[in-house]
């Protein structure tokens, strides 16, 4: 995990100065922060960190039997980490017990299948596994998903994030497509539900599709970016079903994105996926940039004039 600094106006920076650095016994899939002076890792050696960057800290909070493949920090579920793994499980964490799993561990809940991906809005946690199962749990009362679902794209997931708003999530797969989802099971909620193709080419007649592992709502906004292994980064409105904009092409596939709290610097991260095997590509890197208002605010809709 490696602390970055805010890029001069206009400006990218590619791996930036660091503040610090903390080391790993695999690889990391996932962190968050847990505020300004902290923050939580998950990653390829089944272990679930906690970091105090100031000092430079690392508490243990504890294992899976697998890699742990994501990490959420919630202020709604009374600061509880929630991390989600290839072994088929969900745990909750409180980070103010002592460093051991049996201090810090509050729930352990069985899933479908590998865990994939996993998102947060208030009380609602979404969690998209493998064989595109989708579980809608309220942290309030985890003793069963308060939804089951099956994912709505044909082929494996890769990205799920919940709307700002609360009022459902976006699905992203390897088929080049998102689903835009609503928590509404009424038949007027289910009617609102679409999806959309994205992080395609076409060449000489021949589509080539490409997986999109990354989405990030605008907080202030409530549009998206998302990022795929075409290397692009494309925001869109969700509401009027447009993009509003794309960004030049990275070096390599989009592995994450992140916007700022204010919404004002979007992280991207570059890095080869290996979506077509072992081959020579680009380094990693993490591109920091500034974002200008009319890359990301909703476009008014124009009405036609009356005759």
């Amino acid at each position: 995990m490696t602390a970055v600094i805010p890029p001069v106006p206009g400006r990218e920076l590619s791996n930036p100065p660091s503040d610090g650095e903390f080391m790993h016994g695999g690889p990391v899939l996932d962190c968050c922060f847990h505020d300004d002076s902290s923050g939580f890792s998950a990653g390829g050696d089944n272990t679930v960190r906690r970091f105090v960057f100031s000092s430079g800290k690392e508490d243990i909070l504890g294992r899976h039997d697998a890699p742990v493949r994501c990490v959420e920090y919630s202020y709604a579920a009374g600061g509880q980490v929630i991390t989600g793994s290839w072994d088929k499980t969900l745990k909750c964490w409180d980070p103010r017990g002592a460093s051991g799993q049996e201090r810090t561990l509050v729930g352990m809940y069985p899933q479908p299948e590998r865990v994939y991906s996993l998102s947060l809005v208030g009380h609602r946690l979404v969690v998209a596994t493998a064989g595109r199962h989708v579980n809608v749990y309220d942290l309030r009362n985890m003793s069963q998903p308060e939804q089951r679902r099956e994912s709505s794209l044909k082929y494996q997931t890769r990205c799920v994030r919940c709307y700002p708003n609360g009022t459902g999530f976006a699905l992203s797969s390897v088929e080049g497509r998102v689903a835009m989802e609503f928590f509404d099971l009424s038949e007027a909620g289910q009617a609102k539900k679409y999806a959309f193709k994205c992080h395609r080419k076409s060449e000489a007649g021949r589509d080539t599709v490409y997986p999109v592992n990354a989405i990030a709502f605008h907080p202030i906004y409530g549009t998206f970016a998302t990022g795929g292994c075409d290397g692009y980064v494309n925001v869109w409105d969700g509401n009027n079903k447009k993009r509003l904009y794309q960004y030049s092409k990275y070096p390599t596939s989009i592995a994450a994105l992140s916007f700022s709290r204010d919404g004002r610097l979007l992280a991207v991260a570059s890095s080869y996926t290996f979506e077509e095997g072992d081959k020579p590509h680009e380094p990693d890197a993490i591109f920091v940039r500034s974002v200008n208002e009319v890359e990301v605010k909703p476009k008014p809709k124009v009405y036609p004039t009356p005759a």
